[in-house]
């Protein structure tokens, strides 16, 4: 690899870590809101201004991101991947008061905090989205080496969730966002994405879904179908949140796969510049950091 492809990775991840944060503060705004209430209120939701539920400030992002850093600080705190660093970090990022955290994720925390297990029991209504959101340190990290990708990336799933459709569809976004932070085609693209679909055939986002919620089939669906019918980052990540339901979530994996795809120059300079500044400061940190872990990165010393 020479310097010239290793520095479009990096921007490459940098842009999927970013996208993901700008998504997230774009789409809680009108997290649990309908299409046609968001018509109503905002025409097309296209301007990071905050409010929501939360009643965050405009850049603010939610549980998407932070428990993302979260991860993200837990690899880079050992030097071999340790999973009791995962869940320790999870519970520092619990006891801090995040603006948001999903029930599942809250049990399976709490479950470590008083058990000290670190693996969820199977429970059939652990279908949910939150183990998919967080899991980009994960792919930067392994980055390079496919089994360790979905190895490490169902680890820190089962954290929380135990359950055949988070465990597919997180490691097989990983699967998808790694490939383009390596340069994939679309046509590659589109090959990994019907992969998961002939593994899970809920998956299938040809048509555009019903909705948009946490349930993980959703989630893809809605990401997926947006994802291979836009053209570029902000009518990506545009559409996405204007679905509503679980916006920030959808959004933060929409602005994660999309920023992989264009990299930097495509995230719109205007979403970048409201964007929680202590946020991308710790974003920006962390993404060389996590992609030097990695194998891609390690072998090209």
């Amino acid at each position: 690899m020479d310097e010239k492809q290793r520095q479009r990775i990096i921007d490459r991840a940098r842009a999927a870590y970013l996208g993901l944060a700008i998504g997230d503060a774009l789409g809680a705004t009108v997290e649990f809101m309908r299409p046609r209430e968001i018509a109503s209120q905002y025409g097309v939701h296209n301007e990071m201004i905050g409010g929501g539920w939360l009643r965050l400030k405009a850049g603010q992002v939610t549980d998407d991101t932070t428990m993302s850093l979260a991860l993200g600080e837990a690899i880079l705190a050992h030097p071999e991947w340790s999973l009791k660093s995962v869940a320790d970090h999870f519970l520092a990022w619990m006891k801090a008061g995040p603006v948001d955290c999903g029930h599942t994720c809250r049990r399976g925390i709490r479950r470590y905090m008083l058990e000290g297990s670190i693996v969820a029991p199977f429970n059939d209504g652990d279908a949910g989205n939150g183990a998919l959101m967080r899991n980009l340190p994960v792919v930067l990290a392994t980055l390079g080496d496919e089994a360790a990708l979905a190895r490490l990336s169902l680890e820190q799933a089962r954290l929380t969730h135990n359950h055949p459709l988070s465990d597919l569809a997180t490691q097989g976004i990983a699967a998808l966002c790694a490939a383009l932070i390596l340069g994939a085609s679309l046509g590659r693209a589109r090959q990994i994405s019907q992969a998961l679909v002939e593994r899970e055939p809920k998956f299938v986002f040809a048509r555009p879904p019903r909705r948009a919620t946490g349930y993980v089939v959703d989630t893809v669906q809605t990401v997926l179908h947006h994802f291979h019918q836009t053209p570029d980052f902000e009518t990506c990540v545009t559409d996405v949140i204007n679905c509503g339901d679980d916006a920030d979530t959808t959004g933060a994996i929409a602005g994660m796969l999309a920023g992989a795809r264009g990299g930097m120059p495509t995230l719109p300079p205007r979403w970048l510049a409201r964007l929680d500044p202590r946020i991308r400061a710790r974003i920006d940190d962390q993404v060389p950091r996590l992609l030097a872990r990695s194998a891609l990165f390690t072998m090209g010393k």
